[in-house]
Parts: C-alpha cells; sequence; structure tokens
C-alpha cells in the first residue's frame, strides 16, 4: 500500500503533510503535490495531515488514475522536504469540484 495525492490537493497545495512525512516522499507540482509510491513507508501521517483531505491510501476505490498521476510527476517534480506557504487563494479551492482539469504538468520550485 501507498498513499496517494487526489484531486483536492490541485490549487490548494497546504503542504502541511510534507512537514510530518518521516521520508521526504512528496515531490512538487505548480499546483499540487505528489508522493512517490517507491519511496513512501505506508505510515500514514500524512493523512490526516491534510487540511484538504486529499491524501488517501491506494487501497480506496477509483484511485488508479490518481496513483498512476502520483507515480509518474513523481520522477520528474523537485522533492519538498519542508512545507512552504500555501497559494493565498488556497482556501477558496478547498473542496471544489472538478478540479482535475486544473492540473498543471509544470514542475514547482521544490526546496
Amino acid at each position: 500500500m501507498t498513499y496517494v495525492v487526489t484531486e483536492n490537493c490541485i490549487k490548494c497545495k497546504y503542504m502541511d503533510c510534507v512537514e510530518v512525512c518521516p521520508v521526504d516522499c512528496f515531490y512538487e507540482g505548480e499546483n499540487m503535490l505528489v508522493i512517490h509510491p517507491d519511496e513512501c513507508i505506508d505510515c500514514g501521517v500524512c493523512e490526516p495531515e491534510c487540511p484538504a483531505e486529499a491524501i488517501k491510501p491506494d487501497t480506496e476505490p477509483g484511485l488508479e488514475n490518481w496513483l498512476k498521476l502520483n507515480a509518474d510527476y513523481a520522477k520528474s517534480w523537485p522533492n519538498l522536504t519542508r512545507k512552504k506557504e500555501q497559494p493565498g487563494d488556497a482556501k477558496e479551492w478547498d473542496g471544489k469540484p472538478g478540479k482535475a482539469d486544473l492540473f498543471s504538468p509544470n514542475p514547482g520550485s521544490g526546496d
């Protein structure tokens, strides 16, 4: 099992999860984070830390596409080991449906 960052992270990108991750398996895109599934140790400490509830265990049904997206982009986006400031409008985007269309494949700035 691994944990997966899902649609609700898009344009929220709170990064509280990064602070608690013991193995630094988060990678930063322009408008969301992903978890590298081969680095995740399945500890689960990130899931309750996410204010947007965007982190789910890969055992939940229907997450196959998000698991693939996490695995693919973790290979090319920069590693993130510390929490940074969330976007100014994060709360406005939190919980909005249909954000998958807003996903950006561009990398973030990393640490």
